[in-house]
């Protein structure tokens, strides 16, 4: 194959306005589909280099070093067995004469068959050069395979320029195809491809037609007035509203950014304005609003007080854009009107009326109305507020009013912004301030890395409202399953670790589980989820731990005896870790490990140990020293110091040592082998007072 046949290969189908929320992931997909199923057949040389281009109107991909036919390559096949090839005269049986005429070698030469072993057995192998793949053709394979596996959202069904009747994402009017200079003859969704295209819609009325593959970006950019590539678009984008808000902080979510990035394909930043008056509205309905509906980037002070102007990515450029301006902030008045209608509505009816409505409210079937879900989290937030030195009124009214803007005008809006209305609303009402802060917060943290609820009124209602969660969805049979779990069990269950963990609340996880089943009494289809729970749990600690830096054994070694507390457990893995450091670390950890099999074996259960029967001076110096340093230890332990009690146990390397050097344990007197143990467990007692030492033995 000659160096001249390997060229930029370029694939472009233009369409009508693809869904923007999809263009990401049909243009990753049609981009990926191509260069694999290529690749595949041995059509590019060198690793894959491509690149993916997506507007509204076209999916695109850009393949360097493509090859008109891929190289010859040897193929060896399996013919058979030589014991059912061949005859006892060691001649062709009928069987491989069938074979290889099936295969249109019936003139082959036994001789011509390679003889090696397939695993155990003997057999015939053809070894032969086959032409690699045509471009054209692996082209239109290819090309089929993608486009029926693009993750189309919605299929549409239309008539193809061609006469036939196509199913699609949207209408497809011209199918590009150059291999070099060079057009591929293949064709998709009743479209042959040629080499000609289309620019912007208003900016660019006339086809395009590519003199080469290489020139693509290029060209659509300067004379058709499309930026094809998705990501350039985006930063430009990005670019232009940070420069149009100059000294104004923008919101700028990052979805929205995409969206906005697959509606346009030559983007053009206005700035635009709305009547002040609207400012008495929450910002944040504002700012959805202008978001979700409208698409347009709200700016705030460096306050974050939203302005009463907002930036708006048009499709169009122009040096005259006052009919856009004008245009877009007489639809977002209307918009903003509506937040403010439904703003005014909800604060005509105080929080606490929309409560008893919640009956007509199915959370679920199973486990009844939201006014239901509610009592139940009300009766664990106020069981819970004890103990956490929280107010058990507000816990109670915060409790009670968690869910009632769920049947407000603007939740029903835009439920996104439920709590952060009835946060709103109960202020409104002249609600305590935690009681409306825990209105809000009570939904935290609501993903990794969010923040906890900042008051102790709040967290005891956050975690009232995970644990209510948690204990009925499983305790009706629908426990996570796989990757599926659609009522967001793991993100729960991370939630309340997180509280008890970063807040170092002293809370018993065994204990929380039962009082939250509790409050499940009047159902009695009901099944106790609370063992299961608790192994789940520790599960999803151990993943928050390994996220946080800790090793596998550092974490076995704190889990190793199932603690329903952990509230200490960042102390306890400090400890652990300054422990492994020290040199005594591993000898102490690998005589533990020895210590824990000793006793598992012994069919005895070991009394106290009786020192008269300390017979060896190795045995009764690591006495002496365990009744020495034990007080020390257990005042460390109640102090929760629990790096210096493992300093302190460190000191018991060397008489440990010298007891499994000069010390039999099993003894052939009964008493002595028995007081020995008791020794033993005395040790591994007071040793694995912080955590498992064993876990942190090696080998």
């Amino acid at each position: 194959m000659s160096q001249s046949a390997i060229h930029t290969l370029l694939i472009e189908l233009l369409t009508e306005e693809l869904p923007p929320k999809a263009l990401v992931r049909l243009a990753d997909a049609f981009a990926n589909g191509l260069v694999e199923k290529l690749n595949a057949q041995g059509l590019i040389a060198g690793v894959p280099d491509f690149e993916r281009h997506a507007t509204p109107r076209r999916l695109a991909v850009v393949i360097r070093q493509v090859r008109a036919a891929a190289p010859a390559k040897l193929v060896r096949q399996k013919i058979l067995p030589v014991s059912i090839a061949l005859d006892a005269t060691g001649q062709p049986t009928p069987a491989l004469t069938k074979k290889l005429a099936a295969l249109g070698l019936a003139d082959l030469k036994l001789a011509e068959l390679e003889r090696a072993l397939d695993g155990k057995v003997e057999a015939f192998f053809l070894n032969r050069t086959v032409p690699g793949a045509e471009l054209t053709e692996a082209l239109q394979t290819a090309l089929n395979e993608t486009l029926a596996q693009l993750p189309i959202p919605k299929v549409m069904r239309y008539q193809a320029p061609d006469g036939s009747w196509v199913a699609f994402v949207r209408p497809a009017h011209k199918l590009l195809a150059l291999h070099g200079t060079a057009i591929v003859p293949v064709s998709a969704l009743g479209l042959k491809a040629g080499r000609t295209t289309l620019g912007h819609r208003f900016l660019s009325n006339h086809e395009i037609t590519l003199p080469n593959a290489d020139i693509y970006s290029n060209t659509l950019n300067q004379t058709g007035r499309v930026l094809t590539h998705f990501e350039t678009r985006r930063e430009v984008i990005r670019s232009a509203l940070i420069k149009h808000a100059g000294a104004a902080r923008i919101s700028l979510p990052e979805a929205l950014l995409d969206e906005v990035t697959a509606l346009v394909e030559w983007p053009a930043v206005y700035l635009c304005r709305f009547d002040p008056v609207f400012l008495a509205v929450p910002q944040e309905c504002l700012i959805l609003t202008m978001q979700t509906n409208q698409k347009y980037f709200a700016l705030t002070d460096v306050n974050g007080a939203l302005q009463a102007r907002f930036l708006v990515v048009s499709n169009l450029a122009t040096t005259t854009p006052e009919a856009i301006i004008t245009g877009n902030e007489r639809v977002v008045q209307a918009r903003l009107a509506d937040a403010k209608f439904f703003f005014e509505q909800d604060c005509k009816k105080p929080l606490i009326q929309q409560v008893p409505q919640l009956a007509n409210v199915t959370y679920h079937n199973k486990l009844g109305s939201q006014l239901q879900r509610i009592e139940r989290i009300e009766n664990i937030a106020t069981a819970l507020a004890p103990q956490l030195g929280a107010n058990p009124s507000l816990v109670a009214r915060a409790a009670r009013l968690a869910k009632a803007d769920l049947l407000s005008l603007m939740v029903n809006e835009f439920p996104e912004l439920q709590g952060t209305m009835g946060q709103y609303y109960a202020r409104h009402d002249g609600e305590p301030a935690e009681v409306a802060q825990a209105c809000a917060e009570h939904y935290q943290p609501r993903f990794a890395g969010d923040a906890l609820p900042a008051s102790i009124t709040s967290t005891v209602v956050a975690l009232a409202d995970k644990l209510e969660t948690l204990v009925g969805i499983w305790g009706i049979g629908l426990a996570p399953s796989g990757d599926k779990d659609p009522f967001a069990l793991r993100r729960h269950a991370l939630g309340i670790l997180r509280m008890v963990l970063e807040k170092a609340l002293p809370l018993d996880l065994a204990q929380l589980l039962r009082t939250s089943f509790a409050s499940f009494a009047s159902l009695p289809q009901m099944i106790d989820p609370c063992d299961a729970l608790l192994a789940f749990l520790r599960d999803r600690l151990r993943g928050l731990l390994r996220e946080r830096g800790y090793h596998a054994n550092e974490i076995e070694a704190v889990l190793s005896h199932a603690p329903t507390r952990i509230d200490d457990l960042p102390a306890r893995l400090e400890a652990v870790r300054v422990f492994a450091a020290l040199p005594e670390a591993p000898a102490l950890a690998a005589a533990n490990k020895r210590i824990t099999n000793i006793l598992k074996k012994s069919a005895e259960t070991p009394a106290t140990v009786q020192p008269a029967l300390l017979t060896e001076a190795a045995e009764k110096a690591l006495y002496v020293q365990l009744e020495a340093i034990t007080p020390t230890v257990q005042t460390q332990l109640a102090a929760q110091h629990y790096t210096q009690v493992l300093v302190t146990l460190a000191q018991l390397r060397t008489n440990v040592d010298t007891f499994f050097d000069g010390v039999m344990v099993n003894a052939e007197d009964s008493a002595l082998r028995m007081n020995r143990l008791a020794l033993l467990a005395q040790l591994w007692s007071l040793m694995n007072c912080v955590a498992d030492l064993s876990k942190l033995a090696t080998g």
